[in-house]
């Protein structure tokens, strides 16, 4: 009896630590892998076999599969989740570093609060998120522009421009998935979009001539084990951990990984990737930070707390 409490403490801190830290370190197992592997189909191989795990799994424990009017809309979230956000990421990573990846990819909360302001009107623009999407723009406008004289190389304007663009299109498929409403559960909602997205992935990367110029036996162990451990530690592991949370604790607490990912990112790629650490990205990484910050506490308005779970639950995994 004494002990359950105990133990609950203990579950309760090894879970956030995964989702903060092995959520954190992925960018640099993505940094790491795109390096030999094409990226497109690095990340088709991470969400289809991810994807099907999950998808066998819940299947395994009596779950249907959805029905075939699903699997339309389906597809085409997880095409804007996976080709346009993920794809694009691993794309970015050949040229940005992983901290700064993280922390870019930090302002999808300003872009989803920008859509429902423009687009769902469920929120109005008030001085505080005005306030907050002005610093994160602030801080992007820091790490890209060379006109500032902080110190350092400014971030690479095409890798950065990919990653706005991947967070912009990982808003839109949010905005649009609100209107949608599953009769299944959230674990198969994540397991059909994450396969959905990994086949989404593959076609785009055969487009691409990836699968030409990708020749297994010339991959590191390095590589193969970034890839390994984005499957498992970052997919499989995390997603588990966020579902125990999720039934746990508030969304609001599981929500802080949101602001603590960039910073682990960060210092993860500064200490064991040599990733530069100066004025530039501190300055950068905190303007961006205090945007997140004000928006998922944002008062009144559920959307706005949920940003984080809701990214969680598709795909951080």
């Amino acid at each position: 009896m004494n002990g359950t409490p105990q133990r609950s403490l203990w579950k309760t801190l090894l879970a956030f630590a995964i989702i903060y830290f092995v959520w954190g370190s992925t960018y640099l197992a993505i940094r790491i892998g795109v390096r030999e592997f094409p990226p497109f189909l690095m990340a088709a191989l991470r969400f289809i076999i991810a994807g099907g795990v999950l998808y066998a799994w819940v299947i395994a424990r009596g779950e249907r599969s959805p029905a075939s009017r699903h699997w339309p809309v389906i597809v085409g979230l997880s095409f804007l989740f996976f080709v346009g956000d993920y794809g694009l990421v691993f794309w970015a990573e050949q040229r940005v570093p992983s901290g700064i990846t993280a922390v870019l990819m930090a302002m999808i909360p300003a872009f989803i609060a920008l859509a429902e302001i423009t687009v769902l009107r469920t929120q109005l623009l008030t001085f505080r998120l005005a306030f907050a999407l002005l610093a994160g723009l602030a801080g992007v406008a820091v790490l890209v522009n060379r006109s500032f004289n902080l110190g350092g190389e400014p971030v690479n304007a095409l890798g950065a421009f990919a990653l706005v663009i991947a967070s912009l299109s990982w808003a839109i498929a949010t905005v649009l998935a609100r209107k949608v409403s599953f009769p299944f559960s959230k674990t198969m909602s994540s397991g059909t979009q994450m396969l959905a997205g990994g086949i989404c992935l593959a076609l785009v990367s055969a487009a691409l001539g990836e699968f030409r110029e990708f020749h297994p036996l010339t991959i590191s162990r390095s590589a193969w084990f970034a890839l390994l451990y984005l499957i498992v530690a970052g997919s499989i592991v995390g997603f588990t951990a966020y579902v125990w949370l999720i039934h746990h604790e508030s969304p609001t607490k599981v929500g802080t990984y949101a602001y603590v990912n960039p910073v682990v990112a960060v210092l993860i790629g500064y200490f064991f990737a040599a990733e530069p650490l100066g004025a530039r990205t501190a300055l950068g990484t905190l303007l961006v930070l205090v945007s997140v910050v004000l928006i998922t506490t944002a008062h009144g308005k559920k959307p706005l707390a949920a940003v984080s779970t809701e990214r969680a639950a598709k795909a951080e995994i």
